[in-house]
């Protein structure tokens, strides 16, 4: 059973992924920094990924 998801933690572990299984989407990278999604921040990871490629998710995961 997973535990609940507080939106005052983290993202847990099992729920993100680093793009080597596959790309990085806006969304994962939302997810990564520990945010909620919005549309907005939705776009900004977009346009950063775009922008900057895998660098994007570099920085915001160790």
């Amino acid at each position: 059973m997973s535990e609940p998801i507080d939106s005052e933690s983290p993202t847990p572990d099992h729920l993100l992924h680093t793009g080597a299984e596959h790309p990085v989407d806006p969304e994962d990278l939302v997810m990564a920094s520990g945010r909620d999604l919005t549309p907005e921040r939705v776009e900004r990871a977009r346009q950063a990924l775009a922008r900057d490629g895998a660098a994007a998710v570099e920085r915001v995961l160790p």
